[in-house]
C-alpha cells in the first residue's frame, strides 16, 4: 500500500531530511586521508544521539541482509556501492567512497547517500560520481503529478546511458514515510509511462548508482556489502523527494 503524505506530514519529513543532509555534509568535510572509517560511524552515531534521533539501520534486518546491522551509517569504498559496512579502514588518496544515511526524527524518516573521491581524484572516478549526481537531477525533474514511476526510471538509465554505464534494477529507490522502506519500489531503469501514477503526497528516495563497467553485483561475507561483481568502482547518489502540486521538493537538501 502506498501512503500518500499530508503538506504537514512533509514538514516533519523536511525537519529530518535536513538532519541528514548536516550529518552528509559533515561527513564530507571529514573523509579524508587517514581518516578511518570507524572515526566516520563514531561521528554519526554522536549526531544522532545529541539530537535524539533514531537511526534506520541499527538493529535493521531485512530479507537480504544478514542482520541485524549494527551501525548508524553504510560505508562504501571503491567497487562497494550499497549497504558498506563501517570497518576498521583509513581512507587512502584516490578512495571512492559512498555514505548512505537514513534517519528518523520525532517518527519521519529521511534517506540520502553521497559519493566523494578523497584526496586526488582521477577523472573517471569525478566522471563516474557526476552521472550519479546528473542521473539524479534528471530523475527529479519528471517527478511530478501525473508522470509515473517509469519516467523516474527511465531518466536514470538515459543518463546512464549517455556516459556508457550499464544499469542494476536489483535495489533502486523507495517510499519513505513513517519508516525507511515502503512502495513504491523505483527501480533505476524502466519504461516511460509505466508503473504507479505519481500524486501529490507521495514521498520518495531516489537513489541512481553505477558501477564503472557491470550491472552485476556480489555480497561480502559480512552478508551486506554490496560490490561490483568484476571490481569496477562505484558511485551513488540519494535523495529523498515530496511530490507536490507544485513540483518535486527535495526533502534532504543541504
Amino acid at each position: 500500500m502506498v501512503e500518500l503524505k499530508s503538506p504537514a506530514e512533509i514538514a516533519r519529513m523536511r525537519v529530518a531530511g535536513r538532519f541528514v543532509a548536516d550529518v552528509l555534509a559533515e561527513l564530507r568535510d571529514r573523509a579524508r586521508v587517514g581518516v578511518n572509517l570507524l572515526d566516520l560511524e563514531a561521528h554519526v552515531r554522536e549526531r544522532i544521539r545529541a539530537r535524539g534521533a533514531q537511526s534506520c539501520y541499527w538493529d535493521y534486518a531485512p530479507s537480504f541482509g544478514r542482520g541485524p546491522f549494527r551501525n548508524t551509517v553504510c560505508l562504501s569504498v571503491n567497487d562497494a556501492v550499497l549497504h558498506g559496512l563501517p570497518f576498521d579502514y583509513a581512507l587512502r588518496d584516490g578512495d571512492v567512497l559512498t555514505m548512505d544515511l537514513a534517519v528518523g526524527v520525532e517518527g519521519w524518516v529521511a534517506d540520502a547517500a553521497t559519493t566523494v573521491v578523497v584526496g586526488s581524484a582521477a577523472e573517471e572516478d569525478v566522471r563516474l560520481v557526476r552521472a550519479t549526481e546528473e542521473a539524479l537531477a534528471a530523475a527529479i525533474t519528471v517527478a511530478v503529478p501525473g508522470n509515473r514511476i517509469g519516467d523516474i526510471s527511465a531518466a536514470i538509465a538515459e543518463v546512464a546511458r549517455a556516459y556508457g554505464y550499464p544499469v542494476n534494477t536489483e535495489f533502486g529507490g523507495h517510499g519513505l514515510g513513517r519508516t525507511m522502506h515502503e512502495e513504491p519500489h523505483v527501480p533505476n531503469d524502466g519504461r516511460p509511462g509505466r508503473g504507479y501514477r505519481l500524486r501529490p503526497g507521495l514521498t520518495i528516495a531516489i537513489e541512481p548508482w553505477f558501477a564503472r563497467t557491470t550491472d552485476r553485483i556480489v555480497t561480502d561475507p559480512d552478508g551486506w556489502t554490496i560490490r561490483s561483481a568484476d571490481g569496477s568502482r562505484t558511485a551513488h547518489s540519494e535523495h529523498t523527494i515530496a511530490i507536490t502540486p507544485d513540483g518535486p521538493q527535495v526533502l534532504t537538501a543541504a
